[in-house]
């Protein structure tokens, strides 16, 4: 259960995961965009998704309309600054904000530069609006492989100074982490930190690789590390962290229950992890539901609960300084 005690962050949200219903619909109309349905009660079934019809496939299809009303810069910056909005209605003290710049940006033929300057200006408007401390991770997209993704490192780098890291995400299976050696070399002299997406779709060597080949501080997901003993130990040895998404996990079938992901395991082998809601407009969520039904679904403990919420800033990619700050400011709140 979450602790009002302590303060709450979010590691491993995506911005363009994270669309409001009712902004899709705003959008759509503004610009004559075609959708299934006109109110939010209709649409939702085109957007989230539930235990009828689980899989990767089918959590994919649901972005279809949250990026289709990214029609321009405006539309991007809009999301960005709601997203922020949103994380302070949950209780967020702070929050790490991702998203993939070509991503956004392909539907309706933006510039990526443009994009990232949009999301960016979003999150800072949020920030001074609504008193949320939020960063920004720049996602390569694995999917569209090595030379894409070194045009969208090339547009994220154009605004190194607002970002925290970079993460790589998209067909881990398909694109394996050994591919963007030289992407994260240019990450890493940037000075920028680095999370990847590993060990969901692929299993512990995928997680070697984003640590040996990538230089990961952190690991989007990471939950397979548990069939290599010698992995858990390093995780454990190194404290690298995991941003655990467990009902995200659920919906793509990565795992098959809350009861069977492995999670509860790792924390008991002393991994570090902390909760996420991934993409909480498609798995229709917020992060008090990971904290409140998924966590003890899982059969973590309130102690295991509590160390989760501590390290979701413990694990953040900001100073130590920042770190008390945010816990300080909390405490007065109280």
């Amino acid at each position: 259960m979450l602790d009002p005690t302590q303060a709450l962050g979010e590691l491993h949200r995506h911005l363009d995961g994270a669309v409001r219903i009712s902004t899709i619909l705003d959008l759509a109309r503004q610009h004559d965009l075609v959708l299934p349905a006109d109110t939010e009660e209709t649409l939702a079934p085109y957007v989230q998704i539930d235990g009828s019809e689980p899989g990767l496939l089918a959590f994919l299809d649901r972005f279809h309309y949250l990026t289709e009303i990214l029609v321009d810069e405006d539309a991007c910056r809009r999301v960005a600054y709601e997203n922020v909005e949103d994380a302070a209605k949950e209780g967020l003290s702070y929050v790490e904000l991702r998203f993939s710049p070509w991503f956004m940006a392909e539907r309706h033929g933006l510039a990526a530069e443009a994009v990232v300057e949009a999301c960016l200006d979003g999150l800072r408007a949020g920030q001074q609006d609504f008193g949320v401390e939020a960063e920004a991770i720049g996602i390569l997209s694995r999917s569209y492989g090595p030379e894409l993704c070194q045009r969208e490192l090339q547009a994220l780098l154009s605004c190194r100074d607002r970002l925290v890291a970079i993460d790589l995400a998209g067909d881990e299976a398909g694109f394996p982490a050994a591919l963007f050696r030289d992407h994260f070399r240019q990450v890493r002299d940037a000075g920028l930190h680095v999370t990847v997406h590993a060990g969901e779709a692929a299993g512990p060597d995928s997680v070697w690789s984003a640590i040996r080949d990538l230089g990961a501080e952190r690991i989007g997901h990471g939950f397979r590390a548990v069939e290599d003993p010698e992995l858990v130990a390093y995780l454990v040895r190194n404290d690298i962290g995991l941003e655990c998404c467990p009902t995200s996990n659920l919906h793509i079938q990565a795992v098959a229950s809350y009861a069977q992901h492995p999670i509860r395991q790792l924390a008991e082998a002393g991994v570090r992890f902390c909760l996420n809601t991934d993409d909480p407009a498609i798995s229709a969520i917020s992060i008090a539901h990971e904290y409140e039904v998924a966590g003890p679904a899982i059969g973590l403990s309130p102690q295991q609960l509590a160390q989760a919420q501590a390290e979701s800033l413990n694990l953040a990619f900001i100073s130590s300084d920042r770190k008390q700050a945010l816990r300080d400011r909390h405490q007065q709140r109280l």
